[in-house]
């Protein structure tokens, strides 16, 4: 489970901004215990803030680290896509992540430094019964490992200035930083969030897990979610059919069917799957394209795979924009759906940045956070209890409380300019 994440000069970041699912409110069925950490975990978290803001930035900065641990052997041979703070010292100074989650129940701690050139820092802790201890450290005076951990000496001869430690190491099978890897790289991030492939920068689709929601629909051999003696607990189909027909979109089953197209220019074809759902109407069952659904209805079907992902593996789901398509009421279920103990019962979570303040309802005081935006442009990232204090209460109504500017993270709108311009008022200097 994630248990913090902190980033300076990335974006809109200058300073460091740290987003901690730690609970500060323990008393509670949401809360998750991690004995080894001497905390408890959240499952869900949201953040909130004015529109430029930086929200998006938080989580892309998320999304950046785990794109670099997946592609720097094979995609940062010609430049790192380090993307300061663009004022000031930002492009002269390097961009730093910390990230820390429980693997096995053991807290993990990775640092990473870069700027546009190299890897100037990074390393790699854990903390087996609560001390912590070096997995790997590498600096400017080389890489150092572990003793005992013989077998990631190969890693040296793949390493090159701008190649992560963390993308080459587990390929020697070392369990724990494999084990660690396997988890960072498990990370899914939906929505515009930018991510970066190939060292270029590109917005993913809200439907891009699309996919990833096929093959659930396809296969039928995908671990079980629940350790459940009913069979139908161990139909996957029949998982991710449920999840799609929660939202009572009216649609009752899915049909996937082969088609041959023929390639430009060649007499070669290939195999394309279309995807039609079958619609529930009055005496009938009418298939319709995927493509022709609704921006909800496809943003739904295409969150079904990472969730029914996140929700078999214990692993992290970054929804940048949660409402940009999806009805609040849909929202909010989803939220349930991680928050409950019969439905996540391995502790994945939930990372989403919105602006429907409806979905402060369903939230705890510890799992808002807000984005202001500072004079300087930079982004400002905290905790609701930490903004407030106590004087956000449990008990309290999140959302009348946010609405009436008692936490700040409004925009602050003013009407003058644009009436002004109308010709609706008067200028000051007439």
């Amino acid at each position: 489970m994630l248990i913090r994440f902190e980033a300076t000069n990335f974006r809109s970041i200058e300073s460091a901004v740290e987003l901690s699912m730690v609970a500060v409110d323990t008393d509670r069925a949401e809360a998750v215990p991690a004995e080894l950490l001497g905390e408890s975990l959240l499952k869900v978290a949201g953040v909130y803030g004015p529109n430029a803001s930086g929200k998006s930035n938080v989580v892309a900065a998320l999304a950046w680290l785990r794109d670099a641990v997946v592609l720097s052997l094979r995609h940062w041979d010609e430049a790192i896509p380090y993307d300061p703070f663009a004022f000031g010292n930002g492009p002269t100074q390097p961009s730093t992540f910390t990230l820390e989650m429980t693997v096995d129940d053991v807290r993990f701690e990775y640092n990473l430094e870069v700027d546009a050139t190299k890897v100037l820092r990074e390393s790699l802790y854990h903390y087996p019964k609560k001390i912590r201890r070096k997995l790997f450290e590498r600096d400017e005076n080389g890489l150092e490992f572990q003793r005992g951990l013989g077998r990631l000496s190969g890693t040296r001869d793949l390493l090159t200035p701008k190649t992560l430690v963390m993308s080459v190491a587990p390929r020697f099978e070392e369990p724990l930083v494999s084990g660690f890897a396997q988890q960072l790289r498990a990370i899914q991030t939906l929505g515009p969030t930018p991510t970066s492939r190939r060292g270029v920068y590109r917005r993913r689709p809200g439907h891009v897990g699309s996919r990833q929601t096929l093959r659930w629909f396809e296969d039928d051999d995908h671990p079980s979610l629940f350790d459940d003696d009913d069979a139908g607990a161990n139909d996957d189909r029949a998982q991710a059919l449920a999840l799609l027909r929660l939202a009572d979109l009216g649609i009752e089953d899915v049909r996937l069917d082969e088609e041959e197209v023929p390639l430009r220019d060649s007499s070669e074809t290939r195999t394309l799957v279309r995807i039609r759902l079958l619609h529930n109407l009055p005496g009938a069952s009418v298939p319709l394209d995927f493509e022709e659904e609704s921006q909800g209805t496809r943003t739904w079907f295409s969150l079904i795979g990472p969730v029914l992902q996140a929700l078999r593996t214990g692993t992290l789901v970054v929804f940048d924009e949660l409402d940009a398509s999806l009805h609040p009421t849909l929202s909010a279920e989803l939220i349930r759906i991680f928050k409950r103990r019969d439905t996540n019962p391995l502790g994945a979570q939930l990372l989403f940045t919105s602006h429907d303040t409806s979905l402060l309802r369903h939230l705890n005081r510890d799992e808002v956070w807000l984005t202001e935006k500072r004079g300087d442009g930079t982004t400002r990232l905290g905790s609701l209890a930490e903004f407030a204090g106590e004087r956000v209460r449990q008990s309290v109504n999140l959302e009348a409380g946010y609405l009436h500017g008692k936490f700040g993270a409004l925009p602050q709108v003013n009407q003058v300019e644009f009436l002004r311009a109308l010709g609706l008022i008067g200028r000051s200097d007439d």
